[in-house]
């Protein structure tokens, strides 16, 4: 259980870290782009990312595998939380960054978060996917950048920022488990249609 929750918090920082650099660049661009050394390192390490792994659920979902899934979550949480919390100190003006978004986010209404956090999961899903079939960096090198830029939302990066902004209420609670729910949703949805269809052949 600890090696399982030690992995999550690992994603964590990696997640605060893509975080902190998009709050530090004026380009948005560029830190949609630097963003990626996150979900990078997260794959060609192997450690435990709830966006990442949630997709896969639909195909394996037994005991063990819910289990690297929730205990991973809550390293994530808690890899965040720390590391959000040590950068508003270490870095002020990122807080105040951050502090910024999270207001903008908190303006959005829950069908709109679901939303942005449904198409969130499907793209951390390709990603991962093309990294685990073909060992190719590929898909996160393209599909990091296209979440942050379209304003789609990722849950555990939202945790980063929100820890960074101080902002800590109901309604930014509210917030995280709207994007969960979303993400895991999108996560889902490639795995399930492609089961679904490989069904479909097999009974013609």
């Amino acid at each position: 259980m600890l090696k399982k929750v030690l992995s999550g918090i690992s994603s964590g920082i990696m997640i605060s870290i893509g975080g902190a650099v998009f709050l530090a660049c004026d380009n948005k661009y560029v830190g949609a782009a630097c963003f990626t050394v996150a979900l990078l390192t997260i794959c060609i390490k192997g450690y435990s990312l709830y966006t990442g792994k949630i997709g896969f659920i639909p195909e394996k979902h037994d005991k063990e595998a819910f289990s690297v899934l929730l205990l991973g979550l809550l390293g994530n949480l808690i890899g965040t939380v720390a590391c959000g919390y040590l950068i508003r100190f270490g870095l002020p003006a990122l807080g105040d960054t951050a502090e910024a978004i999270c207001t903008n986010k908190l303006n959005q209404t829950f069908v709109q978060t679901l939303i942005r956090g449904f198409f969130c999961g499907v793209l951390m899903y390709v990603a991962v996917s093309v990294w685990r079939d073909k060992q190719k960096i590929v898909g996160i090198l393209f599909c990091i950048p296209v979440f942050i830029l379209a304003g789609f939302e990722h849950s555990i990066a939202d945790i980063f920022y929100f820890a960074a902004s101080g902002i800590v209420s109901a309604k930014a609670l509210g917030f995280i488990w709207t994007v969960i729910l979303g993400n895991t949703l999108g996560g889902m949805i490639l795995p399930v249609l492609n089961t679904a269809w490989n069904k479909k052949k097999e009974a013609n």
